[in-house]
């Protein structure tokens, strides 16, 4: 792999860690997956967009994380006041949000960032200082998000996501907790939407397809391989688990595998991650009976050559 292709695997990487913090928050904290994320991605990615070209690059990425926080607080009135299941409230969600989006693009199913022929320009325009504009995002969400988790309020929400029941019964509201876990979530989630737009200069439509498992993904590497006891540095095993996925997903793309066959990758380099734990356990198991299967025999052995 060039050092070009891994300076921009990075790059990405970067991107799709803010997608992995904010999933982090529903799928760690909140212990509900939330399946909004594949329509609040492009929310944050068309509103972004839609104000690059209007000239506005710097507030479209703060009104794609308004908007973003919206498209969760729907999902938490789903499930709070609607009495809907958390993953259909999710699905009903993304749905509308498909149709929300296309308005938001003004009916084109693709924006380009473009302004008289060049591309608009937004923080992330200058490649030279792009990572590292990245990696300062990236850095002081997880220092807020660590923060935050030690409030009271991030402690209650830590709680809710726990033991619900318990919460109830110690008089804190747990669907506010809701409320305010799905709005974060998902104005991170429109964030990383807004940054990819304004870094490959287009907005798609259909550019959420497979975000879910794409934070889920970051999520699960960093885990796997840092095995995080903190919320601070479970963010941040997040984060560079998100890097590390997109590294191996730009590798595999230079194996020969078809643009096709990615969301297929995808899904085998997830499910190999998360059955590490599983392999590793067996691995023990099965050095620890041959162990024992050794001792018997040399146990025998001594026992026939005594006799």
């Amino acid at each position: 792999m060039s050092e070009a292709l891994l300076l921009n695997a990075i790059q990405l990487g970067l991107v799709f860690a803010v997608l992995s913090l904010g999933e982090y928050i529903t799928v760690n904290i909140m212990d509900s997956p939330d399946l909004t994320v594949d329509g609040s991605f492009v929310t944050g990615a068309a509103v972004c967009a839609m104000m690059t070209v209007a000239g506005m690059p710097n507030l479209g990425l703060l009104l794609s994380m308004v908007a973003g926080a919206i498209c969760g607080c729907i999902t938490a009135f789903l499930q709070t006041k609607m009495k809907i299941q958390p993953l259909l409230a999710g699905i009903l969600t993304m749905t509308a949000l498909y149709s929300i989006n296309l308005r938001i693009m003004q009916g084109t199913p693709t924006v380009n960032l473009y302004i008289a022929g060049k591309p608009a320009p937004t923080i992330l325009s200058n490649a030279s200082i792009r990572i590292y504009v990245l990696l300062a995002i990236v850095a002081v969400i997880i220092f807020l998000l660590s923060l935050f988790f030690k409030t009271n309020l991030g402690l209650m929400l830590r709680a809710s996501g726990d033991n619900e029941t318990m919460v109830r019964s110690s008089s804190i509201n747990v669907d506010h907790m809701k409320f305010i876990g799905l709005g974060l979530s998902n104005a991170l989630v429109a964030l990383s939407g807004a940054l990819l737009a304004q870094y490959q200069n287009f907005a798609d439509l259909q550019g959420g397809t497979g975000m879910l498992v794409l934070g889920l993904a970051g999520i699960i590497i960093g885990e796997a391989i840092f095995r995080p006891k903190h919320v601070g540095t479970g963010l941040a095993a997040a984060a560079i688990g998100a890097v590390l996925y997109r590294i191996l997903y730009t590798f595999a793309l230079r194996l020969g595998f078809a643009a096709g066959d990615m969301n297929l990758v995808s899904s085998v380099l997830v499910a190999l991650t998360i059955s590490i734990p599983a392999v590793q356990k067996y691995v023990r198991g099965w050095k620890e009976n041959k162990a024992r299967k050794a001792a018997l025999a040399s146990s025998k052995k001594g026992g026939q050559s005594h006799a």
